[in-house]
């Protein structure tokens, strides 16, 4: 049999493709039955096409060796960065991330952990300005989740994540620091808090 040419739009080349744009987004090893069923092709090919790409990566096609490998982990295939680079993973996650958050992210942030389960809307509230966006943000970070829906008003409710817990080395929520009655606008979260919750008790 003939080597299917590389442009030819059902070859090898695009099945490549195919397969490493759905490993670029799974979060655990997938089947081979799995790939083979999203690029539309046999097992087979899809277990060899795998294989080369694992070899490709490791630089044994004559291209330099990538900073991440194809591995073939608990029934299925995933892409991991190297163990190799694993002090520079770690650094960019701990030390980067935190860095790159705003002001808006760490007033909004601070907001959360103090009045959890907490809306978009008390937030916003608290702070003067939509706050949408930053939550937005601090929920693909991880450092928020969503935490039901408000009884009273259908909206939904947030609170902090045990990823925070972790960045800021506490074992709980109860270790976070008092507000301080020096710091403006912080002394006042506890007593908007319980002004809220009596509204919202109020059933007005």
């Amino acid at each position: 049999m003939s080597e299917v040419p590389p442009e030819d739009p059902g070859g090898e080349g695009q099945l490549r493709e195919r397969l490493e744009a759905v490993l670029m987004v799974v979060d655990e090893p997938v089947s081979v039955a799995q790939l083979a069923e999203a690029a539309g092709a046999d097992h087979g090919t899809v277990a060899a096409v795998l294989s080369a790409l694992a070899r490709d990566y490791d630089g044994h096609s004559g291209a330099p060796r990538r900073g991440f490998e194809l591995r073939e982990l608990a029934g299925g295939w995933r892409i991991y960065s190297r163990p190799a680079h694993a002090d520079v993973v770690e650094r960019f996650i701990v030390e980067g991330q935190t860095a790159r958050l705003t002001q808006a992210a760490l007033e909004t942030l601070a907001v959360v952990a103090y009045l959890q389960p907490v809306t978009r809307s008390r937030v916003a509230g608290i702070r003067g300005v939509n706050s949408d966006s930053v939550m937005r943000t601090l929920v693909s970070r991880g450092l928020a989740a969503e935490a039901g829906t408000d009884p009273h008003t259908g909206a939904v409710l947030y609170e902090t994540t045990g990823y925070l817990l972790e960045m800021l080395g506490i074992g709980s929520l109860q270790e976070l620091p008092r507000l301080s009655a020096h710091l403006p606008g912080l002394s006042e979260l506890g007593d908007l808090a319980a002004t809220d919750e009596a509204f919202r008790g109020s059933g007005l």
